[in-house]
């Protein structure tokens, strides 16, 4: 599958994704896994949006910014699972090469808005317990949409840089891919051109892209466990911790399986761990982020409730 450039080297047109299982007699497993859990993740996310419509007890800063990070979820892993799961059943391992660009530039775009979204999330925590006098007007909707449009304008840029500059690299040799989506580091190996650049862009702009939030959602709870531990009742410092609790193990998910796609550039061979952390990246994190949040939130639960029978009632 090659094709002539005009300056005599030949370009690859697709590349082939090996998938998660190389074993035949193992597809049919992974196929019902990914296929249970990607039914559970879009159920268990529009859950999570349909209760934050309807319950107006959740029609507050956080829960506009829980509502649009389901949103991503949803698109996090349609960006990855379906064509997969696709593959799967029709036993055809080629990706087209804009095809591959494509779910790139996608992967990066919801992983950008999921970085900023989580940051959103931890300053408005900030605000709501350190500054709660002043905290509907520094929370306006007005600020929340603000917010949530630079978010997307930020990971749109970033999205986009990454894949034009990969879009300048030749690749004319093996096609291989030893994962189950196309991303940076796997096309990286297969690259022609040197990739120095491209490497020195990922690292950089992965400092701001995740870096930078690292740092905002730290310096917020740093503030907000000092405000907490000030608070005399028993009551309400569990109250307080609660629903910061739930934000933190999803930024902890969230950025610990980043942390590791992205900056172990060094070791070349792709391995099973990539795999599986990008499992945890595009699966398992959307998956588990409704269940984080509805787990440990009353008033989740009671909206979802409301959600379940009124659907009951109207059928």
């Amino acid at each position: 599958h090659l094709s002539k450039f005009r300056t005599n080297r030949t370009a690859v047109t697709e590349f082939i994704l090996l998938g998660l299982v190389e074993t035949p007699g193992l597809r049919p497993v992974v196929f019902v896994l990914f296929f249970f859990a990607y039914l559970v993740t879009i159920g268990g996310n529009l859950s999570i949006l349909a209760a934050i419509l309807v319950e107006p007890k959740l029609h507050t800063p956080m829960y506009f910014f829980l509502g649009n990070l389901s949103v991503l979820d949803v698109g996090c892993i349609t960006v990855t699972v379906p064509s997969m799961l696709s593959r799967l059943l029709s036993h055809k391992h080629t990706v087209l090469y804009g095809a591959c660009l494509t779910q790139l530039f996608f992967f990066h775009l919801l992983a950008g808005v999921d970085c900023f979204l989580l940051t959103a999330m931890a300053y408005d925590r900030f605000l709501a317990i350190c500054r709660p006098l002043t905290y509907s007007t520094r929370m306006s909707q007005t600020v929340q949409r603000i917010l949530v449009a630079v978010s997307w304008a930020c990971a749109f840029t970033n999205a986009l840089t990454h894949t034009v500059a990969i879009s300048t690299l030749n690749f004319c040799g093996p096609n291989v891919i030893s994962h189950f989506y196309c991303d940076l580091p796997q096309l990286f190996q297969l690259s022609c051109s040197s990739t120095q650049l491209n490497e020195l862009l990922l690292f950089g702009l992965g400092i701001l892209m995740a870096g930078a939030p690292v740092i905002l959602i730290v310096t917020s709870y740093v503030h907000v466990a000092a405000a907490v531990l000030r608070i005399r009742s028993a009551e309400g410092r569990k109250k307080a911790f609660s629903t910061c609790g739930s934000h933190l193990t999803v930024v902890g998910i969230f950025y610990g399986t980043g942390v590791f796609s992205y900056m172990r550039l060094g070791s070349v061979e792709a391995s099973d761990k990539d795999k599986g952390i990008g499992i945890l990246n595009t699966v398992v994190s959307p998956m588990l982020n409704p269940l984080i949040y509805s787990l440990r939130n009353p008033d989740v639960q009671g909206a979802l409730w409301k959600v379940l029978t009124r659907k009951r009632a109207l059928s």
